[in-house]
């Protein structure tokens, strides 16, 4: 898939506790709650009088702290200070960025600082812009001034009807809320081609298809029994489970994990059971912090998958109801979206292990796919929008040797540590380069030109030969190369596949080919071990080949990109070889990692009795056994002329727009 799936590895043991963002306020209370003192026939009037220089009182503090916030927040967020910072012109908006010295920045003799493209002039403007902001302040200080004093002079009865008018907005808004979404607008729905069947003519071919058809329905039937509605399952434990990539929520992320696996593999009544749950229970105004990644690729992607394949509409509905409330993790200085959103709040927050709070490449470079799709279904030009921002600021940015860093900061638009990976961290941004390009039917030159440059710096920084022959992709760390590839970034061999029609200056065969290598190494790295399934990495260094060093790079976890590359290069080949490796990884699984109640990851495959983590990944159900069922398909089932997959294995048609022109963007140039 490639999934920041070098993530997952860090979710599960990894952010032990959740921050708790949910803070209390005191609330207004009508007057008739609050404790004044009951008067009796002809008592005297000065108790009465006593608590009504209470509540003035209490509206004058209030008034005071109130008018000392606004001049403190609006003194630290609104006024700009030209030493400090540099204005950064990202094309779609401007971004104020902490100026950091560097020999490169280019100064007048007197240390001035020259900010560039602006001369000047630009100076000036700042300080009419800080005078504009410094009136606007002392103007919102005396309009709260004036309402305070207005506020005193009313009576009881009229401050009463002034918070029961405010309650009743609140009402009529939940109201509307509540009303349910407004209907999308009609849109020409993609030609559907090739979502069933795909029997092969080979007797020997479909009965290993149909093993895999087997293991799919375990899978599911043991999920549905032990872990119904639970995001994932523990097999072994026979109970639900979840990691906090999910929230705190039960969100069912395997039920909408699966949905395209049990219709592209005709087991209907499964998918009819997956539906009706979704119909009644998937809810996301629930109060819970979420991989904006993760359920963007699992949730969006496996929603609008299976509204293509079925055509049912409760599917696209909770699409765009997901959308929308991942849509505030956007609102950062620079457009880079937070990697996690809370659902309820929108209030969003980077991983604590991130380099220096910064957002993470292959998760805010793997939006594309799904947010056009959801700006075609909708009209809504915001999810296009949004994506294209972010290619718009990555172009404009330096990479050192023309590699992408993993991390970069969404305060201040600058990259974290130099760190580049074509595995976890790195993975699918530089897929949905080459698939945008695919999903426009290959009018968005832009994702192609973009994905093709990105290539040619990992060929020559990153990919190397071993000493036994065996071609790698290694990781580029502060300039330095490490000799070590993960199970992640073996989808890169079907990547290679997948865009080498299309490549610059005729290099179609040499894509194929390296596509072919790194599969080649792939299956070593399955096939060194005892259990015959890869580690989770492997090394290249101290005379060991395609082997895990450490005990925490030894573990299975029901991974699928090994088997990803060898679909995507059986499809381009028809050598049988593929087919074969599959056949050994299918079976390997089904020895391995099948227990009664499911499918488990192992920790181990170098040991010949390994123990299991007790867990059934959603993605084994999305992914991996969808990969092998295709393997053994004929190729007529799903084709790559109609169907783009994303990270998650979910397939999403190709778009061809012709004469249609996206919302928010301009009209498509071949």
């Amino acid at each position: 898939m490639i999934r920041l799936k070098g993530y997952r590895q860090i979710t599960d043991g990894g952010e032990a506790g959740w921050l708790n963002r949910n803070m209390t306020t005191p609330a207004l209370l009508p007057l008739s709650g609050r404790r004044i003192p009951t008067l009796s026939p002809g008592a005297s009037s000065f108790p009465h009088h006593r608590a009504t220089l209470r509540l003035s009182e209490k509206f004058i503090l209030l008034l005071i702290l109130s008018a000392f916030i606004t001049l403190c927040f609006g003194a630290f967020f609104f006024l700009p200070d030209n030493s400090k910072h540099k204005r950064f012109d990202l094309g779609l908006e401007d971004v104020l960025i902490p100026h950091i010295d560097s020999p490169k920045e280019g100064k007048h003799a007197s240390g001035q600082v020259v900010i560039h493209g602006q001369g000047g002039h630009d100076e000036h403007r700042h300080r009419e812009e800080e005078e504009s902001l410094r009136d606007k302040i002392r103007a919102d200080h005396e309009r709260a001034l004036q309402e305070a004093k207005e506020k005193l002079r009313k009576s009881r009865v009229e401050l009463q009807a002034e918070i029961q008018t405010e309650k009743s907005k609140v009402m009529e808004d939940l109201k509307k809320k509540d009303a349910g979404p407004k209907p999308l607008p009609p849109v020409p729905m993609p030609k559907v081609v090739g979502v069933s069947d795909g029997e092969p003519p080979e007797p020997d071919v479909k009965e290993k298809r149909d093993k895999i058809r087997e293991m799919m329905k375990h899978a599911w039937d043991s999920y549905r029994q032990y872990g119904w509605g639970h995001n994932e399952l523990k097999p072994l434990a026979k109970k639900g489970h979840s990691t906090n990539i999910f929230g705190n929520s039960q969100l069912g992320a395997t039920i909408v994990d699966a949905l395209d696996t049990l219709y592209i593999m005709g087991l209907h009544e499964e998918f009819k059971d997956g539906q009706e749950w979704i119909e009644q229970n998937l809810d996301f105004g629930v109060n819970a912090e979420v991989s904006v990644f993760e359920v963007n690729i699992r949730f969006i992607g496996g929603l609008l998958a299976a509204y293509y394949l079925s055509g049912q509409e409760v599917f696209k509905l909770k699409a765009v109801q997901l959308a929308e409330k991942l849509l505030p993790a956007f609102n950062t200085p620079t457009g880079i979206p937070w990697a996690m959103v809370n659902l309820k709040s929108g209030v969003g927050r980077n991983w604590g292990w991130a380099s220096a709070g910064s957002s993470i490449l292959a998760e805010f470079g793997t939006l594309h796919m799904e947010f056009v799709h959801l700006t075609y279904l909708t009209g809504n030009p915001a999810y296009y929008q949004k994506v294209m921002h972010i290619r718009k600021l990555l172009a404009k940015m330096d990479r050192p040797n023309g590699l992408y860093p993993n991390y970069l900061n969404p305060r201040t638009g600058r990259w974290g540590q130099h760190h580049t990976s074509v595995g976890g961290l790195g993975d699918s941004f530089y897929e949905y380069l080459l698939k945008a390009w695919l999903m426009s039917d290959k009018t968005d030159t832009e994702a192609r030109k973009t994905y093709d440059d990105a290539i040619e710096a990992i060929e020559r920084h990153l990919i190397r030969k071993s000493n036994g022959g065996l071609t790698f992709i290694g990781e580029w760390k502060n300039g330095h190369l490490e000799r070590k590839m993960g199970h992640l970034a073996c989808f890169a061999g079907g990547m290679f596949a997948l865009g080498a029609d299309g490549s610059p200056d005729d290099k179609a065969g040499h894509y194929l080919q390296l596509g072919a290598e790194i599969a080649h190494t792939c299956h070593e790295s399955y096939d060194r071990t005892v259990l015959k399934l890869g580690p989770e990495a492997f090394k290249f260094d101290s005379g060991l080949e395609a082997v895990a060093v450490r005990q925490n790079e030894k573990y299975y976890i029901l991974r699928p990109e090994v088997i990803e590359t060898y679909w995507y290069m059986w499809r381009f080949t028809h050598d049988p070889k593929y087919r074969q490796w599959g056949w050994e990884a299918a079976q390997a699984i089904d020895k391995y990692c099948r227990v009664s109640g499911g499918f488990s990851g192992v920790k181990d495959v170098y040991s010949s009795n390994p123990t299991y983590d007790d867990v059934q990944q959603s993605f084994f159900l999305a992914e991996t056994l969808k990969y092998l069922y295709l393997l053994f398909s004929s190729d007529d089932l799903m084709p790559f002329e109609s169907w783009v997959f994303n990270t998650e294995a979910h397939p999403l048609p190709v778009l061809h727009l012709g004469n249609i022109t996206l919302p928010g963007s301009e009209p498509a140039q071949r």
